[in-house]
């Protein structure tokens, strides 16, 4: 037999098959994959196509009515003969875990650290220097009254790696173990069974395919399964499917029960049908695992960058190396002294290559890892203050090159908490509960009471602890709206309930859209009232009279009943979910007459009308603003109907005029180039599938796009793990969309992702703010040192190896510290994202680094040559001491370092901003580092001596160089003040390095509207011109004519 029809011949319920599958399978007519399509709500018919529900119990080998029993998890049970041991069943079906992640041992991550190409090129350079420096002060011709600090240099750069690397390290330990005592919480709770026919409590973990569940409000599902019994059962799943609106469950229709919801209303039972990695929930954990991360744009750029600057320095070292033994052998050959010994000649040499190890050692551009590292370590650690949670260390420098923002609304932009925001109740109109309280007040006391009672009577839904702990309502989003709503007026429902007796409940009926219940009334000829609440326009026609605010009924003639409708009518424009209240007072003559099935909905009074809504959550409009003007578009993709989408999208300043909304199925039919087409508009995409979340992503990325996206549900994981940063609710994301994450929200606001974006940008500008620092300093370094060994006499450098030790490592690693820690401003969101095909360094900078190393070679140089004069160093006859050629060297040296310092302020600024002084007081990090320096350098010129090979200057000496090094400022002043015309485009490209959005703000607001209704109409003509030829699946004319239709009314009408 073919084995594709042997597997589906328990699917047809045949015995042969089952019993060839049991064979195979443990005993179980049924494997993982036959189960699996049982959550695919797309196949409501497949459990009977499968021989019904007690057909599959019986493949799965219990009895729906009694359920597992426990003596089979026993290895000695002794059971019925169709017993089937649980170690068979974990065996076939897996069991109710999912396999812990391994956490990376610290060294392994120390590893992961040190597998960086610049830190590998700098160990070997200070390896090679340190070897040679230690045969230098060892060997034989070293002059004994010098001390032996050559390998102080190669020993300091190999602490500077292991600096690097063990920050690295560390800071990438601390933030996995943050994220595990974010998740340290659930893994140990219970869930009800049937075993042995009885109601049992069982740990989550041994929980079986083939248990029976119990379920009851409030309970949160762990595995997927079929409904067996269902009393009036609701679920949430908008965590899994986005789907705000509760689902109701059934054995019939929706039988399905998905991992990751949450029953909200009713009970029954449940056949348990995939648990662990075969679930839902499972399932979609794992595939969080498996994507590997890439180089974010700024590693890229950098890595390219250091690697082109190792080159240029080593060509530079053997440029150098050339040079001087050429020249060393032509002096040597020249003179009219003998010419040297071998001992002699080897000596030198090493001389020579240890100035050719010191070019390469200044080159290699240490400080820029140290940059990024430390920018990325204290922006994440100052990103936890601000309620970001950085799982991804590179997902903050990548969130400051983001252009888009992929939301979605349940939970994210809104508070996934049903909220009255208007109504009208009594005639007496209000917005916001605020002015409810006023309405409270205006309104006759025994209306409000009447209202307040049938609210908390006429309901399912109650107050308890959420698995977090926290006090929540459980049940009908709709109810626990409502439940809130007198609970913010001050009245309690639970009192209310104590006080007043129900006699009958009518639930709620999704073919009636109504709920009733009759109350026992205290005193009075009318000893019953009937409640009755639902969707508006189903009550108000069971209605008869109205209730104004003086508290008199009245009857609803046409012209009240039109003013009724007028106000169902204005809430639908504003996209909430309109409820009816009403009463009506029951003798006890026709209260015998009610049944048990039908509502009496006649002859009612109404109340008033109530808006629902799931209200945005504070500071999502201000925020959705500020994207706008940092150039980042924020597009909402969401699981509820369009009519919703829009009306929040328009709410939150989303969804503006000439954007486009539309439905997933819509995008979903469209080809991948018009996908293309539309994205680009795209601002609101409605019931929309996990899959369709995911295609938008990749087709904006496609387009260049760095997108964010943010979620808090199951079914927001792919889509979080396939963009280039991912956000999660700290608080209501579950646990698959923070595994998907890269950043997670604290406090679950939208608006804490701004402030990522924020510190994004400013790592970013860190890093270039660096870069400008360190090039300028290397650049001058290397030129100088090259310049002035070639040029003297004893083939030295006018700064010593030690000294640069100090300018380029310890200096530079400070300068790192000090750039890295500038705290972001709103300056950040006035401008656009970079490109990610901006250069790293752009024309702004170039000028600064450029200009500034020219202008320090220069005058560094002029000082070599015309100093002694200048500074009244040299004799009468133009000759300068070996004394007074020391202070000068050493006056060179503290100028050399004292033009970094005040570079080191034009460096804050990479733009052409004047004042580089601004917020420097907010920089308390920065401050310190430049008192470190100048007082490292105090003691390094004053008490340095040989090892440095300094000579103490005098104040006045010291004040003189204090002033030269100090025209760094000016000269910075004056190259920001350069237009960039002067430069030629050759030497430096002075295009914008900023991103132009798909679609300007600007232009989507256009009012002429002449550009917007042009570009509809080649978007809608290339879509009529038979797009989809080629395609086998062609809509028909009549289809696709609709469906562009349908499109088009959500064009330009926003």
């Amino acid at each position: 037999m073919p084995r594709d029809q042997a597997s589906r011949e328990p699917l047809l319920g045949h015995s042969n098959g089952q019993s060839a599958r049991a064979g195979n399978n443990g005993g179980f007519a049924y494997t993982v994959e036959d189960l699996a399509p049982l959550t695919d709500p797309t196949s409501p018919k497949l459990p009977s196509q499968m021989g019904g529900i007690a057909k599959i119990c019986e493949g799965l080998k219990v009895d729906p009515k009694v359920g597992l029993h426990s003596d089979e998890a026993s290895e000695h049970s002794t059971g019925h003969s169709d017993q089937v041991k649980f170690a068979a069943r974990s065996k076939a079906f897996g069991r109710n875990i999912l396999p812990t992640v391994q956490s990376a041992s610290f060294w392994s991550l120390v590893k992961k650290a040190y597998n960086d190409r610049t830190l590998i090129l700098l160990s070997i350079a200070a390896l090679v220097s340190l070897g040679v420096s230690i045969y230098e002060d060892y060997g034989p011709h070293h002059p004994k009254d010098e001390p032996r600090v050559g390998w102080v240099e190669g020993a300091a750069i190999l602490a500077a790696v292991a600096a690097v690397v063990f920050t690295n390290a560390i800071n990438d330990y601390q933030k996995e173990r943050q994220f595990r005592k974010l998740n340290a919480k659930k893994d140990d709770r219970c869930v009800k069974l049937l075993r042995d026919g009885r109601e049992q409590e069982v740990n989550v973990k041994e929980v079986q395919v083939g248990d029976i569940m119990l379920m009851e409000p409030g309970d949160l599902l762990a595995v997927d399964g079929i409904i067996l019994k269902s009393h009036n059962i609701t679920c949430d799943e908008s965590s899994a499917t986005g789907e705000s609106d509760a689902m109701k469950k059934d054995p019939e229709e929706k039988c399905y029960i998905i991992s990751g919801s949450k029953v909200l209303d009713g009970s029954g039972q449940m056949l348990v049908t995939a648990v662990g990695t075969n679930s839902f929930f499972g399932k979609t954990m794992m595939a969080m695992r498996e994507a590997t991360p890439e180089e974010t744009p700024l590693q890229i750029k950098l890595d390219i960058l250091a690697e082109s600057i190792a080159k240029l320095g080593m060509a530079a070292a053997v440029a150098m190396l050339v040079t001087l033994i050429v020249k060393y052998f032509v002096q040597a050959s020249l003179s009219n002294e003998p010419f040297p010994p071998g001992d002699v000649i080897f000596s030198d040499m090493v001389k020579i290559v240890i100035q050719a190890i010191t070019i390469v050692v200044v080159a290699v551009p240490e400080g820029l890892p140290m940059a990024v590292t430390l920018a990325l370590a204290y922006a994440t650690t100052q990103m936890l203050k601000d309620n970001n949670l950085v799982r991804v260390l590179s997902a903050c420098e990548t969130m400051g090159n983001a252009t888009t923002v992929c939301s979605d609304k349940t939970g994210t932009l809104t508070q996934n908490k049903m909220t009255i925001v208007e109504g009208t109740l009594s005639l007496l109109p209000f917005v916001g509960l605020d002015k409810a309280k006023i309405w409270k007040s205006e309104v006759n006391p025994e209306v409000a009471q009447i209202i307040i009672e049938g609210i908390a009577l006429n309901s399912s839904a109650f107050e308890d602890k959420d698995e977090r702990g926290n006090l929540a309502f459980i049940g009908s989003k709709t109810e626990s709206a409502l439940l809130g709503f007198i609970k913010f007026l001050g009245a309690s429902y639970s009192n209310i309930r104590s006080d007043i007796k129900v006699v009958k409940v009518y639930p709620f009926s999704s073919m009636k859209k109504t709920m009733s219940c009759v109350v026992e009334t205290p005193g009075g000829h009318e000893k019953y009232r009937l409640y009755v609440k639902g969707a508006s326009e189903i009550v108000l026609g069971s209605c008869t009279h109205y209730v104004d605010s003086e508290g008199n009924t009245k009857s609803l003639d046409d012209t009240a009943r039109s003013k009724f409708d007028q106000i169902i009518s204005q809430y639908a424009d504003k996209a909430l979910r309109t409820i009816a209240l009403s009463y009506r007072d029951v003798s006890s003559h026709d209260f015998k007459k009610f049944n048990d099935e039908e509502a009496p909905n006649a002859k009612l009074v109404c109340l008033g009308i109530v808006g629902i809504q799931d209200p945005l959550r504070p500071g999502v409009v201000e925020s959705v603003r500020d994207f706008a003007k940092a150039g980042v578009t924020v597009r909402m993709i969401t699981g509820d109907n369009i009519q919703t989408a829009r009306a929040i999208a328009k709410n939150a300043g989303i969804l503006i005029k000439g954007g486009l909304a539309m439905t997933g199925p819509e995008f979903r039919a469209l080809s991948k180039e018009d996908q293309t087409v539309a994205v680009k508009r795209l601002q609101v995409l409605a019931r929309s599938s996990p899959t369709d979340k995911t295609i938008v992503v990749r087709r904006l990325q496609e387009l260049g796009e760095v997108v964010a996206v943010t979620g808090d549900g199951t079914n927001d994981g792919p889509a979080l793990k396939m963009a280039d940063v991912g956000f999660s609710m700290g608080i209501t994301g579950t646990e698959v969309a923070k595994e998907a994450s890269a950043i997670v929200l604290m406090d679950d606001n939208f608006s804490s992702i701004l402030k990522s974006l924020m510190w994004g940008r400013a790592v970013n500008d860190s890093v270039r703010k660096f870069l400008q620092f360190q090039l300028t300093v290397n650049i001058t370094a290397v030129v100088l040192s090259f310049i002035s060994a070639v040029a003297s006499d004893d083939n030295q450098s006018v700064l010593s190896a030690v000294q640069l030790l100090w300018v380029n490592l310890i200096m530079d690693t400070l300068a790192a510290l000090a750039l890295a820690t500038e705290p972001p401003s709103a300056e950040v969101l006035k401008r656009h994202p970079t490109s990610k095909t901006a250069p790293l360094i752009n024309f702004n900078m170039w000028k600064m680094i450029l200009g500034q190393a020219i202008f320090q070679i220069a005058l560094n140089l002029s000082l070599l040559k015309f100093g002694g004069a200048l500074f009244h160093l040299q004799s009468k006859d133009g000759s300068i001491s070996d004394k007074h050629m020391a202070v000068l060297r050493t006056m060179i040296f503290n100028i050399f370092v004292f033009l970094q310092v005040f570079n080191e302020l034009n460096c804050r600024r990479i733009d052409d901003t004047i004042n580089v002084f601004k917020n420097l007081l907010h920089n308390k990090i920065f401050i310190l580092v430049q008192f470190v320096v100048i007082t490292g350098q105090f003691l390094i010129v004053q008490f340095g001596g040989q090892a440095f090979k300094t000579v103490p200057l005098t104040g006045q000496q010291w004040l003189i160089t204090l002033l030269i090094g100090s025209l760094s400022l000016p000269v910075g002043l004056f190259l920001r003040l350069l237009p960039a015309r002067l430069i030629p485009e050759s030497v430096v490209s002075h295009k914008s390095e900023e991103r132009e959005p798909l679609v300007s703000t600007a232009r989507l607001r256009w009012e002429g509207s002449s550009r917007q209704v042009e570009d509809t109409n080649k978007f809608f003509d290339a879509i009529r011109k038979n797009k989809y030829g080629g395609h086998s699946r062609q809509p028909q004319g009549d289809a696709t004519e609709s469906l562009w239709q349908k499109t088009f009314k959500n064009i330009g009408s926003n």
